[in-house]
C-alpha cells in the first residue's frame, strides 16, 4: 500500500513536471503596439532566443527571406494609413518579413496574411523599406520587436537580436 502510494506520487510529479516543461515554448508569442493620433499599430510575433547560436549569417542566413521571428509569420495590424520607411501602407493587416544582408536588413511588408512563417509569396509584397542598422552595446538574447512613439504622428519600429538593432520610421498619414 505504501509502495503504491509512493509510486503514484512519483508518477504524478513527473507528469506535472513534463506538462510544465511543454508549456514553456522555445519561441514564446510576443506583441508590441503603439497608439498614434488615436490609431493603434500592433505587431504579433514569436520571440526565439539565441541559446548559444550565431544568428545573422547562420541561423538567419544572408540573402534569404526571414519571417522576423519564429513559428507563424509576423503580423502587422494598423488602424491608420501609414508610411513605413517610404512604403505607403493602407490601414489593414499585413505580414512582415526581413531580407537580411551582412550590412543591411530590409523590412518586407506583404499583403498575404494568416500563413505559416515559411510561406512567402514575393508577388504579394506591398513594398520594402531599408532599415537603419546599429550595433547593440550588449547581446540581445531574445529577439524583440518594439514599436515606440516618436512624435505627434510618428513612430519607430525596432528589431533587436544578437548584436544587431535595426530601425525604420513610421508616419501616420
Amino acid at each position: 500500500m505504501r509502495t503504491t502510494a509512493l509510486l503514484s506520487l512519483v508518477v504524478m510529479a513527473a507528469t506535472l513536471s513534463l506538462a510544465s516543461a511543454q508549456q514553456q515554448r522555445l519561441s514564446p508569442p510576443a506583441e508590441t503596439s503603439v497608439t498614434i493620433d488615436g490609431k493603434v499599430i500592433s505587431i504579433k510575433y514569436s520571440a526565439p532566443s539565441m541559446r548559444g547560436r550565431k544568428i545573422f549569417g547562420e541561423l538567419v542566413p544572408y540573402g534569404k527571406v526571414w519571417r522576423a521571428g519564429a513559428n507563424a509569420a509576423t503580423a502587422l495590424h494598423t488602424d491608420a494609413d501609414l508610411d513605413i520607411g517610404g512604403v505607403a501602407v493602407p490601414k489593414g493587416d499585413y505580414t512582415l518579413y526581413v531580407w537580411p544582408e551582412q550590412d543591411q536588413l530590409t523590412l518586407i511588408i506583404n499583403k498575404q496574411t494568416g500563413q505559416w512563417g515559411t510561406n512567402y509569396d514575393q508577388a504579394q509584397d506591398l513594398g520594402r523599406a531599408k532599415m537603419t542598422m546599429t550595433k547593440s552595446p550588449t547581446p540581445v538574447e531574445a529577439f524583440k520587436i518594439t514599436l515606440s512613439e516618436k512624435g505627434a504622428k510618428a513612430a519607430q519600429l525596432e528589431l533587436a537580436w544578437e548584436n544587431t538593432v535595426a530601425t525604420v520610421p513610421i508616419t501616420v498619414k
